[in-house]
């Protein structure tokens, strides 16, 4: 007896949960994704020029196949994956499937409301920590804790984790992206200063945001303005000074012309004085 064996159809992005039900832990992490958004796009587009990149804010990053479904899943609070498109047949992606694209993302970060505890779990097939490190195989993993204003990197060396030394600017180099990753007090959306997690390039250069970047460029254009302002007020006060010495020395010319007649009509010729 012949038996026929039918084909396995593992479920892609469109089949599986985009949302495991539970809300965000605080208010800062929307902008701080955000941030970390915004500010690095303009660096990917450098490194891909195609366009072949996608940025995971909070969506499942799914592992295994699972009862119920969301089980199998990660959502770390940023990642970013190189050489993949955005879109997938016409659409943004539900969520990203291993087992159907088979490239891990180059970083994930986790936001740290708590102590810290779920984000460092390493129990086989349960802790975030052990899944990043063993299954989903991310080469950068970073924890940012938000009430310590810190941040732990480590890098996958071997297959295991090893928790990087920050550099002189205090920054952790993430070097596949030529960046940096530190944390930067400052003002965004907030009225306050407060810290957030910020990229840098490898010179320790801030990387800004949108926002950031239309004001750099109003101010450079207002500098340039009153520069050239300045430029105008110099040689219109130029111009002035031109004027004024031609003014005197018409002046003096019509003194000296007087003089002369003056010499002359009492018989006197100037030219003899000279």
């Amino acid at each position: 007896m012949v038996i026929e064996a039918k084909s396995l159809s593992l479920p892609d992005h469109t089949q599986l949960p985009d949302s495991d039900g539970t809300f965000v832990k605080n208010f800062q992490e929307h902008p701080q994704s955000i941030l970390l958004t915004d500010s690095i796009v303009p660096r990917l587009q450098e490194i891909h020029p195609d366009g072949q990149y996608c940025i995971g804010q909070d969506c499942g990053i799914y592992w295994r196949l699972t009862e119920p479904t969301e089980r199998g899943a990660e959502a770390p609070d940023w990642f970013y994956v190189p050489n993949v498109p955005p879109t997938l047949n016409g659409e943004l992606r539900h969520s990203y499937v291993l087992w159907k694209e088979l490239l891990a993302p180059l970083i994930v970060l986790e936001f740290v409301s708590g102590d810290g505890e779920e984000e460092r779990e390493r129990t086989p097939y349960e802790g975030k920590f052990w899944i990043y490190e063993n299954v989903i195989h991310a080469p950068y993993y970073g924890i940012y804790e938000v009430k310590k204003a810190s941040v732990e990197v480590y890098q996958l060396v071997g297959g295991r984790y090893e928790k990087m030394s920050p550099n002189s600017r205090g920054h952790y180099p993430i070097e596949p992206m030529g960046v940096e990753l530190g944390i930067w007090r400052g003002y965004f959306i907030t009225l306050e200063e407060i810290p957030w997690l910020r990229w840098w390039d490898s010179l320790g250069n801030l990387l800004p945001t949108g926002n950031e970047r239309a004001e750099a460029e109003s101010l450079r254009a207002e500098a340039e303005s009153l520069r050239a302002e300045a430029e105008s007020q110099r040689a219109e006060a130029e111009s002035q000074r031109a004027e004024a010495e031609s003014q005197r020395a018409e002046a003096a010319e019509q003194e000296n012309a007087r003089l002369r007649e003056q010499l002359l009509a009492l018989g006197v010729n100037s030219d003899a004085l000279n």
